[in-house]
Formats: C-alpha cells, structure tokens, sequence
C-alpha cells in the first residue's frame, strides 16, 4: 500500500494521501474529545474543568515526541524519494533508539514533576486533585503514543497513510465504549476517562507494530544496517529535534495561555476547554493536509523534482483556503449550538464565553491554514530551522499579546481570544516572505 508521489497528477496525489491523515487526525482528537463530552454532561464543571486544563499539558508533552517522529519522518521520505534503501533502513533504526530513549526519559520525569508543573500552571485549588488524577494516569501511556506516532510516520513517509488509519479508527471506538463503561456505570471519574485513554492508544500502537513487522520490509532490518552512522546521525537530529521543537514551541505557547486563563476562574476554564475541542477539531483537518503536503514535498525534492513541488504547492494552497473557508462560516454560525454540544445549555455564562471565543478564532481560519503549509513546505525542502522560527512568531506573538491585553480591564478576555489571529498573521507575513526568496534561488 506504498504509495510514490513523484508522479502523477500533483493535487490528486496530495488529496488522496491526505485524506486518512485527516480522518486519523480526527480521531485522534476523539480521544480527548470523549474525555470532554462525558466527562462535562455526567461528572460535571470542576471535572470538566480539570481535564480540560489537562489538555494543554497533555499536549505539550505529547509534542515533543510527535514534533521527533514527524522529523525523523521527513528524513524518511527524502531517502525514499531517492531510492536510498539501505540509508532508510539504518536511519529508521537509529531513530527509533534515539527517540525511544527521550520517550521513556519524558515519561519517567513527567510522573515525578507532576505537582510542580501544576502548581506552575496555577491550577485552582479545587480541581488540583482531580487534575492530578487524570494526569498521573494519562502520562503513564506516554511511551505508546511514542510507538504508535514513530510506526505511523514510516508508513506515511512511504506513502501509506491508510493502515494508520484502520488501527486508529479501532482504538477510537474502543475509547468510547471503554469511557462509556468507566465513567457511568464503573464510576471511576476523570481517572476512569484517563484509562480509557491509554488503553486505546496502547491497542493502536500495539496494532501498528504488528502489521509493519507482518507487511513492511523494511522494519525487518539485517545486522549489517543496524549501526551508528555519524552522518546519518546528525541529519537525524537536526530533522527531528528542529521538528520537535517547533511542535513544543507551538504548545509551550498554548500552554501559557492556559495558564493565564485559569487565572480567570472555573468557568472561564471550562468554556476554553470546551471551545479548544471545537477549534482544534475545526482546524485539525488543514493541520493533517499541511503535514502531507510535507510528505509531498520531501519525496519530490529528494527526488529532485522541482517543478513538480511548484505544481504541488499550487494546488495544496487552492484546496486549503477553499476548506478553511468553508469550515469557518460553519464555525461562526453555529458557534452556540457546537458549545452545546459539551456543555448543559443551562450554563448561559459558559456558554457566551466559549461562543465568544470560537467566532473570534473561527473567523480567521485562513490564516492558520496557510502556516501550516508553510511549516510543511520548510520541513520538506529541509529547512526545519525555518519552520520553528515562524512558530516562534506566532506563539510569541501570541503569548506576549494574550498576557499584555488581558491585564487592561476594558478588554480583558477579548485580548486573550484576539491575540491567536494576530500571530497566524504575522507568522504567514514571515512565512510568505521567505517562500519567495527560496522561490529565487531555486531554479524550477
């Protein structure tokens, strides 16, 4: 099920691969998302609360991992690209030591440093416990989502964005029924919600092993490739650290945002965490579609062909603005009745925050739709550096104005919400600027 995509028709090839990482994306994001829903319709606000602080947390550790195999997976596809077998081979093992190592050093510091982390992000003292709780037991599985997201990126690095789909698709019903049972009638609250979580992503990962040692050849690796490279080493770690820190770079940012609105109270925070799923699941889409643009991008330009990432690159932009578009009037318009869906619609106050918040961010969808394939075209012309400099723009951007305009008391929460658009601009500014410049260089 590999799949070349130096030939062909440049903007069926980018859709067709794209189409199960946007579905993959979003399934993904149903783990946490379930969290949410039952967690806010049978447990209630602090527990809605807490979990949905946890949220940011989450994901910013979860980054540094997926930000690593994401590297290593454009590593992958560029020697694809080039038909460079043996170089694949010994890069694939070489990356899973290095960052199977990080995965388990983040997994073991995280569990230890739990409560200092969370007395830093000024959680409120009445859902601190429950907050732990669901913490201490999501972090325990972090080592799955190292295997299933490094497996995930070999095969989508050879063109096969499917498989990871299918086992994805599996664990997610299993993390709803396995929700569904711990929650309601097990009555194990938020901790309940958390080992749903894990025991479904340790179901994909463990899934994803299994069929790429059954089916894909080039997991089976002889002696003779499995050695250090120094070479291959350092193109290793300047993919997937640079990757990786663009990644953490991009939710240290969310993170301290977090930060500043548990400042404002529970309610505050429950709305955010409500709007956050909402958002995240409205833009998730373009977000899978940048990253394989990426993978595009990779195997053409490992392959040495140009013109063929010009062709590319007009027909992902053409397909991005038409989605993000479309996605943002249906944001904007039904911002309320999507609220709804995670909170009681009783809780009038909650509900116009979260509102609030998604017509403001849903509107400028444009804007994070083209970083994103901007990320993806720097990392896939190797120039990761470049993709963590615009993230550092945008979150910083957005970090110094959230924190700036919140403290004036006539504009409060507004600052918050307004200051996400305001970096995506700026970023896609930079971003645009840069593309051009590299569009000189390179003779098409």
């Amino acid at each position: 099920m590999q799949k070349d995509l130096t030939t062909g028709d440049a903007g069926k090839a980018i859709l067709h691969f794209s189409g199960p990482m946007i579905f993959g994306a979003l399934l993904q994001q149903l783990y946490n998302v379930v969290d949410t829903l039952i967690v806010g319709k049978f447990l209630g606000a602090n527990e809605l609360a807490a979990v949905g602080s946890s949220f940011a947390l989450m994901t910013f550790l979860t980054s540094i991992l997926l930000g690593l195999c994401m590297g290593s997976g454009i590593l992958f596809s560029m020697l694809y690209g080039a038909q460079e077998e043996e170089k694949l081979k010994n890069s694939l093992f070489l990356s899973f030591l290095l960052i199977g190592g990080l995965a388990v050093c983040i997994n073991v510091v995280v569990v230890l440093l739990l409560d200092p982390l969370l007395l830093i992000l000024q959680t409120p003292a009445d859902i601190l416990e429950l907050t732990r709780q669901y913490l201490f037991v999501v972090f325990g599985g972090i080592f799955f989502t190292f295997l299933y997201n490094f497996f995930a990126s070999l095969l989508r690095a050879i063109g096969n964005s499917k498989i990871p789909l299918l086992f994805l698709a599996i664990s997610a019903l299993l993390n709803i029924l396995l929700d569904l049972l711990f929650v309601i009638p097990l009555g194990m609250g938020v901790t309940g919600a958390a080992l749903a979580t894990v025991i479904a992503q340790t179901v994909s990962a463990g899934s994803l092993i299994w069929y790429c040692i059954l089916r894909v050849p080039l997991v089976r690796l002889h002696r003779e490739q499995m050695k250090f490279d120094s070479s291959l080493t350092r193109s290793i770690i300047q993919y997937s650290i640079l990757t990786s820190i663009q990644q953490s770079i991009m939710n240290f940012g969310i993170l301290m945002v977090q930060r500043l609105v548990n400042s404002f109270g529970v309610v505050v925070m429950a709305a955010f965490a409500a709007g956050v799923k909402i958002d995240s699941f409205a833009y998730m889409p373009v977000q899978e579609f940048g990253n394989a643009f990426s993978t595009y991008i990779a195997q053409n330009y490992g392959a040495h062909k140009l013109a063929r990432i010009h062709e590319g690159i007009r027909a992902a932009v053409k397909m991005a603005l038409i989605f993000c578009l479309v996605i943002s009037a249906v944001v904007c318009l039904f911002a309320k009745p999507l609220m709804c869906i995670f909170v009681d619609p009783s809780e009038t106050e909650l509900l116009a925050i979260g509102a609030q918040y998604l017509r403001i961010e849903g509107s400028c969808y444009c804007g994070i739709g083209c970083l994103f394939l901007l990320y993806g075209f720097c990392r896939g012309v190797g120039r990761p550096g470049m993709s963590t400099v615009l993230t550092v723009i945008s979150l910083g951007t957005r970090v110094l104005l959230a924190y700036g305009l919140a403290a004036i008391p006539q504009i409060g929460l507004l600052g918050i919400w307004w200051s996400v658009p305001i970096g995506w601009g700026l970023a896609d500014f930079v971003g645009l600027l840069y593309y051009h410049r590299w569009k000189k260089r390179v003779a098409f």
